[in-house]
């Protein structure tokens, strides 16, 4: 009897089958049916991943080998699935999350004609086919094209409305940024090949030692690979596209944001885990790269008025939290808060929809407040969504963070200080964005306080279950300092570290030492909470904008300003150069040949007269040539 893990293609395919629908009959599908083949497809892909997570839970997990699909020499690359503890986490979380965001699009693109209704889906269908094709991979190559699949996606996506320059500019930014990292990680690929023949993860993790691989492939192998992650998931100093892609509607930020895209580093690193245990140089790169990332975001955060561009950076400053994990050894902290933020972060970019959708498009914080009285559900969840991602006790976020800055501290007490420093930071511009929303008096305009409503069921009943989700989604992973091992994430995803904790086992912290920081840092962000509170909640538009070090934060540490002058002009102008090159050195070149050829067959065409003393004559003159050549130049 067949097992449902040999059904796990069925997890790809309907999302793969929904693209087909949606895109092939754009033209002739209804608004309603473009809906249920979107959603409907993402839901059974989810029922699919329950049914393989129960059986993964009960011991079981495999490979799904469906053909050959590279094969030369001694290397076969097949194309197969693994489905074990990780990879299951992963398809819940994206089909779940996604389905909701389906969901709530049905409601939020309303707006659209039915063909680009439909164009919509099926681009939001290809993307959960990628990113399910790159977490059900069982060797780098399948994970790469599910790589390069979401990267595409990512690019027609935020790109979306495509009439408009600035958006297409975006999405070609998305696009090239994430090129160069995934050089990085196509080089990894090829050295792997190089060195050991296989890129198979079974294979490659059981030859993670020093008879195949040296000290320095590992920390070659590890770095590439890392530089493929800094472009999906958004690091220093590749991380300058993801504020841009909320170009593309709500729905699309909160897909790339939380539930797909930009975790599909933090899911290569995990998934390589036992490489990097065996790279401690890269691991620290990691590490501080990734602490680096939360800082700076965090910094440029505190001063946005953009509602989605403040959370735009918040996610790649929490992005940063999670390779900060990765790099300090605590790989099951960081896909547990890869697990909660794609709770709260879904939530908030939702809710942020919702927001925008209730006040006619406008994103401008600055001509908000006192939305709650207009928007009770939207303003709860949100709340919720808030308190998640701020680290208060008993929300989702608490748990996750505090796993990370544990093991940060264990590590290197520096990187604790420098990680609740972040934390701190992400509390207040949280509560700035919170208390600039929805509390004191509205500061828009009498027209758009007139239609203040809150948003339809298909947009609130998403919110409500990620508002669930991120109030209650952190007690699988409760610390063992709390509670005797009530760390259920953990035990499941043990089997997957399992090689990478014995050879690098996690530093204890005392019991009553966790304790301590937990709670200081708790009471800490409470009352950074309640100065963000105070500081903002009677906000009015007459005060006087930002100055100093305000402007610098609010213009992003100008580092946009800095690739474009240091990278993108000169770019630029090496093109424009090459372009007049091309015109008036090789064009000329080639266009000189052609008009000789047709000189010459003008002037030679002349010799054909017709006269047949001329060809006479020529014809003896030829045979005196040609017995020249013979008598004196061939002696």
């Amino acid at each position: 009897m067949n097992s449902i893990i040999d059904y796990v293609w069925l997890v790809p395919f309907f999302p793969l089958v929904g693209f087909l629908l949606n895109g092939l009959l754009r033209n002739s599908l209804s608004k309603p049916l473009t809906g249920i083949i979107g959603c409907g497809t993402i839901l059974a892909s989810f029922v699919v991943s329950v049914l393989l997570f129960i059986e993964v839970k009960n011991g079981h997990t495999g490979t799904v080998t469906l053909f050959d699909f590279i094969s030369y020499d001694k290397t076969s690359i097949p194309f197969s699935f693994l489905v074990d503890q990780l990879s299951v986490l992963f398809l819940l979380i994206i089909t779940g999350v996604g389905f909701l965001i389906h969901l709530y699009s049905t409601a939020y693109m309303h707006e659209e004609s039915e063909m680009h209704f439909a164009r919509y889906f099926a681009y939001l269908n290809l993307f959960v086919f990628s990113m399910l094709l790159l977490v059900l991979g069982s060797n780098y190559v399948i994970m790469f094209i599910g790589w390069e699949g979401v990267g595409l996606c990512s690019y027609l996506l935020i790109g979306y409305w495509f009439k408009n320059i600035e958006y297409g500019n975006a999405a070609k930014k998305a696009f090239v940024m994430n090129r160069i990292g995934d050089l990085g990680f196509l080089l990894a690929v090829f050295w792997l090949l190089a060195k050991i023949g296989t890129v198979n993860f079974a294979e490659v993790f059981d030859n993670a030692n020093l008879e195949l691989l040296t000290k320095n492939d590992f920390t070659i192998i590890t770095m590439l690979l890392f530089v493929g992650a800094t472009g999906k998931s958004a690091q220093i100093p590749l991380y300058t596209w993801l504020p841009d892609a909320m170009a593309g509607p709500t729905p699309v930020s909160a897909l790339i944001h939380a539930a797909t895209m930009v975790t599909a580093g933090i899911y290569m690193i995990a998934r390589s885990n036992i490489l990097y245990t065996m790279a401690p140089l890269t691991m620290n790169v990691v590490a501080i790269i990734g602490l680096a990332t939360a800082l700076l975001a965090a910094t440029i955060a505190l001063k946005q008025n953009d509602i989605k561009k403040v959370l735009a950076y918040s996610t790649v400053s929490q992005l940063g939290y999670m390779f900060l994990g990765l790099g300090v050894g605590a790989f099951t902290g960081a896909v547990f808060h890869v697990m909660t933020h794609a709770f709260f972060k879904a939530l908030l970019f939702l809710g942020a929809g919702s927001v925008i959708h209730g006040m006619h498009h406008e994103q401008d914080i600055r001509n908000m407040g006192g939305l709650k009285k207009y928007m009770r559900t939207t303003h709860l969840t949100f709340l919720i969504g808030c308190l998640a991602i701020a680290g208060i006790p008993g929300f989702s976020g608490f748990f996750s963070k505090d796993e990370i800055l544990a093991a940060a501290f264990a590590k290197n007490p520096m990187l604790y200080i420098l990680g609740a420093a972040g934390a701190l930071m992400t509390a207040f511009y949280m509560f700035r964005l919170y208390a600039m929303t929805f509390q004191g008096k509205f500061r828009g305009t009498h027209e758009q306080e007139h239609h203040l409503h809150e948003s339809p069921a298909a947009i609130t009943i998403p919110l409500v279950v990620l508002a669930i989700l991120s109030a209650f989604g952190g007690l699988i992973g409760v610390p063992e300092f709390m509670a005797h091992h009530a760390h259920q994430l953990g035990d499941f995803l043990a089997p997957v570290f399992a090689k990478s904790t014995a050879l690098q086992p996690a530093h204890e912290i005392d019991h009553n030492t966790e304790w301590m920081m937990a709670g200081g840092l708790s009471l800490l962000i409470i009352i950074v909470i309640a100065l963000a509170w105070s500081r903002f909640s009677k906000y009015q538009k007459t005060e006087e904008e930002a100055g100093g070090f305000g402007k610098v934060l609010e213009n992003k540490w100008y580092v946009d300003e800095l690739y474009e002058a240091v990278i993108g002009r000169p770019t630029n102008a090496f093109g424009r150069m090459m372009e007049k090159l091309d015109k008036y050195g090789i064009d000329w070149i080639v266009n000189g040949v052609g008009r000789s050829v047709q000189y010459a067959s003008r002037q030679a065409r002349l010799i054909q007269s017709g006269q047949v003393g001329s060809y006479v004559l020529l014809m003896v003159i030829g045979m005196i040539i040609l017995f020249a050549i013979q008598v004196f130049l061939k002696k």
